[in-house]
């Protein structure tokens, strides 16, 4: 019995001690991950601190530092500070930064698809398209695609429904949109040229200008909001307030891979749920702000709000079935996506028609 307690004994020893080791290395390891500080940058595509557009990744920034307690810091850089505006995913996928914020439609060249993601002509509303994100597939789908490119991408606001736009001539007719040279990215551009006119892309911060030298005759931007603070009153005469190209535009927020995994658990979930108290605040700051705007340039500014001719909008919805269809036809991933979103609509649409619609028409 003693030689058997003079073997155990110093057994049980080294196991306590082994133990104890490694609780004491694995908390030591808990505490410097509690500890490790990560500093970002995110780029955007719109203008530094532009309201509603340029203040959802600065709000972004904000709710990370809290929720973190300083662990994660995001800078923010607008349009043109690091990289051009148009250049935000391909920063982010080359991992120059790590992360971007910026509109789905403007990578349709690399990503066909990728327009679904933020508004399609006739399509989804806002909330349509934030319930099929996150309740109907389309997260899952929208991430697939931006995969192979090492990129994570996030809903990172909606601007609700977005006007028609200005123009310095009247639209009367489907003909007026012949040879009108007009700011507009996505599906909604290819609908345009569809129409006969020329559809062109520029960043938020280089539009006025445009228009105001004539470079371009017409241009959608996004509504009230952020109409009135670009002045475009000053450079286009006549604004239609018919909604048909962005029906519920979503932005999106846009995360290097890499650099996501490298981020401990807890930190990885603030970004997910930052991102996502972002796309819901952005909506509401739409809803909320567009409407005095809109009285602002009524009133203060003698803007007269015009309603595109319902024969114009059949002709547009028409061109816009049509390229939808060679889309589809053309782009497998395309296609993919699309079944989703068609098949969500097709069911939300009908539950809406039946309670919203003939609310509206009743209030």
């Amino acid at each position: 019995m003693k030689i058997v307690k003079q073997i155990i004994l110093p057994v049980l020893a080294v196991i306590v001690l082994t133990a104890c080791g490694d609780k004491q290395q694995a908390a030591s390891s808990d505490e410097a991950v509690a500890t490790q500080t990560f500093k970002w940058k995110m780029v955007t595509s719109w203008p530094k601190n532009f309201p509603g557009l340029g203040l959802a990744p600065e709000k972004f920034a904000q709710y990370v530092s809290e929720m973190s307690n300083g662990r994660l810091q995001v800078q923010v850089f607008g349009a043109g500070e690091l990289v051009p505006g148009f250049e935000v995913f391909d920063a982010v996928s080359q991992g120059t930064v790590q992360m971007g914020h910026s509109g789905p439609y403007y990578w349709k060249g690399k990503i066909p698809a990728s327009p679904i993601f933020g508004a399609m002509p006739f399509g989804m509303t806002a909330t349509e398209l934030n319930a099929w994100l996150h309740y109907g597939g389309g997260l899952e789908l929208w991430q697939q695609l931006y995969k192979p490119f090492g990129i994570i991408p996030l809903a990172g606001g909606n601007s609700g429904a977005q006007f028609a736009g200005w123009f310095k001539k009247e639209i009367n007719t489907i003909d007026d949109l012949k040879g009108l040279k007009m700011r507009i990215p996505g599906i909604g551009g290819e609908v345009l040229q569809r129409a006969g006119g020329v559809p062109i892309n520029l960043p938020g911060g280089e539009i006025f200008s445009a228009l105001q030298s004539g470079a371009i005759d017409g241009t959608e931007w996004v509504g009230p909001y952020n109409d009135l603070a670009f002045g475009f009153y000053q450079a286009a005469e006549y604004y239609y307030s018919s909604v048909w190209h962005e029906p519920g535009t979503a932005l999106e927020f846009l995360i290097n891979e890499k650099a996501f995994n490298e981020l401990p658990k807890d930190l990885q979930k603030i970004v997910t749920v930052a991102a996502r108290a972002v796309n819901e605040d952005t909506l509401d700051e739409y809803n909320a702000r567009n409407n005095n705007a809109m009285k602002q340039l009524i009133e203060k500014h003698n803007v007269q709000i015009k309603e595109l001719p319902a024969p114009v909008l059949a002709e547009l919805k028409r061109f816009s079935d049509e390229v939808i269809a060679e889309q589809v036809a053309a782009d497998e991933g395309f296609a993919k996506v699309w079944a989703s979103y068609s098949a969500f609509l097709a069911d939300i649409r009908d539950y809406h028609n039946k309670t919203l619609k003939p609310y509206f028409e009743n209030r």
